[in-house]
C-alpha cells in the first residue's frame, strides 16, 4: 500500500546484472548545493543528529532528515554519504528520488485545476481520455478521477505484472513511457468494483498525469512546476523528465542478499521517468516545505483540502502494519503519537517519507539512499517509523 511498492523481482538475477556495473567516480564539487538555514539553537538537534547517526550506522548509506514546527521553525540534517565510491559525505540539500511522495503532489495539482474550474473530480475519465488511451483497462471507462485519486477505481496496478517485471529486469536502463506502462495493465482482470474498496493503484496516477494534461495542454511536470515547485519555493524539486539523472543526485543502493553489501542501482529506476506516479526528485527539506504549506492551509482551500482528506478504509485491513485508511493521494495512518497525514515512495536504490501530525502541528520527513533487503528495516518498516516519530514527539 503506501510504504513500499509491492513488487516481485528477481533479486538474483538483479544483483547479477548490477554487480556487473562499475562505479562511476564523480568529485565532490559534483554533489555542490545551496546549504540549508537551520533554525538555531534547535532543543532537540543533539536527539535528531544521534538519530540519524543510530540509523546509518546500522548500514544505511546515507539518511536526511526535516523536521519543522511553528516554533522552531526548520531543523535538517543528514549523516552518511552521497556516494560511497567517491567517499563523498551526504549534505541535507542534496538531491534524491522520493519516488510516489509524487503521487501527493499530482493529487493536488488536480484539486488545484478543480478550483479553477478545469475538472470536476465526479467527471469519467471518459471525458478526458480517449478510447485508445484507456482500452483494455477494465473499470476505465466506469471510474471518476476522484476514484483515480482515492485507489478506489480497481484498475489492475501495472508495477505488479510479471511481464513488466521481467521486461524491467531484461533492460534496467530503459525508459519506459505512459503508454508502454499502460500496455502492461490492459487486459488484467480489475480487483473490484469501481468505489467498493481500494487498493494501491500506480496505473491509475499514470492516468491522472494524461488529464493533467489534457486540461492543461501542457506536459504534467511543467504544470507542477508553475503551481507547486516555483510558487512554493521547493528550489530543490524538478521532475525525472526533464533530467532522468541530473547532475548531483546522489548514488542509490540496494541490499539484494539482506547483508548490508550495498551495491550501485542509481541508474536502474527508470520506469517512472515520464509518469505522474513516479519520478519525482527532490529531498527531505523540500518535501517538509512542501508538506508544511499544504497541511497549514497555504496551497488549497479548506473545501478543497476536506475533499483530499475523503478517508476510505480497505476492506482486507491493514495487515501488521499502522491502521491505515485512503484519501486522496494521502494516507491517515494511526500511530503511537498520534494521527498523521502521510505518503512515502520508493525507487530502485531510494526511499522516502512524509508525514504531518496534525495534532502536534509538526512535519517529519526523511530520504535515504538505499532499500531493499536490511536497509528496509532501518528506514521503512513501523518499527522504525515509530523510532523516528518516537525521537521527534516524545518527551
Amino acid at each position: 500500500m503506501y510504504k513500499k511498492l509491492e513488487i516481485t523481482i528477481m533479486l538474483v538475477v538483479l544483483a547479477l546484472m548490477i554487480s556487473c556495473e562499475q562505479d562511476l567516480t564523480f568529485p565532490e564539487s559534483y554533489y555542490d548545493c545551496n546549504e540549508l538555514v537551520n533554525s538555531p539553537n534547535h532543543p532537540k538537534e543533539d536527539e535528531y543528529s544521534n538519530l540519524i547517526s543510530e540509523i546509518v550506522g546500522s548500514g544505511v548509506p546515507g539518511m536526511m532528515l526535516t523536521i519543522h514546527n511553528n516554533q522552531n521553525g526548520y531543523w535538517s540534517g543528514a549523516q552518511g554519504f552521497a556516494d560511497l565510491s567517491s567517499g563523498i559525505r551526504l549534505s541535507p540539500c542534496n538531491i534524491t528520488r522520493v519516488g510516489s511522495t509524487v503521487k501527493t503532489f499530482t493529487a493536488v495539482t488536480i484539486l488545484m485545476l478543480q478550483e479553477e474550474g478545469l475538472l470536476d473530480l465526479d467527471d469519467q475519465i471518459t471525458d478526458y481520455l480517449s478510447n485508445n488511451q484507456i482500452k483494455g483497462l477494465e473499470n476505465a471507462k466506469e471510474s471518476t478521477i476522484k476514484q483515480l485519486l482515492l485507489h478506489s477505481s480497481g484498475i489492475y496496478n501495472y508495477i505488479q505484472s510479471l511481464k513488466f517485471q521481467t521486461a524491467s529486469l531484461n533492460d534496467l536502463t530503459k525508459s519506459w513511457g505512459p503508454d508502454e506502462l499502460l500496455e502492461q495493465a490492459r487486459g488484467k482482470d480489475a480487483y473490484f468494483a469501481p468505489g467498493t474498496d481500494v487498493l494501491y493503484s500506480n496505473t491509475g496516477y499514470v492516468l491522472l498525469g494524461m488529464i493533467i494534461e489534457k486540461v492543461t495542454g501542457k506536459p504534467f511536470y511543467e504544470v507542477f512546476e508553475e503551481k507547486l515547485f516555483i510558487p512554493y519555493d521547493l528550489t530543490f524539486t524538478q521532475f525525472a523528465a526533464t533530467d532522468p539523472v541530473p547532475d548531483g543526485i546522489i548514488r542509490g543502493y540496494v541490499d539484494l542478499y539482506s547483508n548490508l553489501n550495498l551495491i550501485n542501482a542509481t541508474y536502474y529506476s527508470g520506469w517512472d521517468y515520464y509518469t505522474a506516479d513516479g519520478g519525482l526528485i527532490s529531498n527531505a527539506y523540500d518535501l517538509n516545505k512542501f508538506m508544511t504549506n499544504l497541511f497549514q492551509g497555504d496551497i488549497l482551500s479548506q473545501e478543497s483540502l476536506k475533499e483530499m482528506m475523503t478517508w476510505v478504509a480497505p476492506k482486507d485491513g491493514y495487515g501488521d502494519g499502522f491502521q491505515t485508511f485512503y484519501g486522496m493521494g494521502i494516507f491517515r495512518i494511526e500511530t503511537d503519537f498520534g494521527t498523521a497525514y502521510m505518503h512515502s515512495g520508493d525507487a530502485i536504490g531510494y526511499f522516502a517519507s512524509m508525514a504531518y501530525f496534525p495534532k502536534q502541528d509538526v512535519t517529519i520527513t526523511w530520504a535515504v539512499n538505499g532499500n531493499y533487503g536490511k536497509v528496509d528495516e532501518f528506514t521503512q518498516s513501523k518499527a522504525a517509523m515509530e523510532k523516528i516519530y518516537g525521537t521527534v514527539l516524545g518527551e
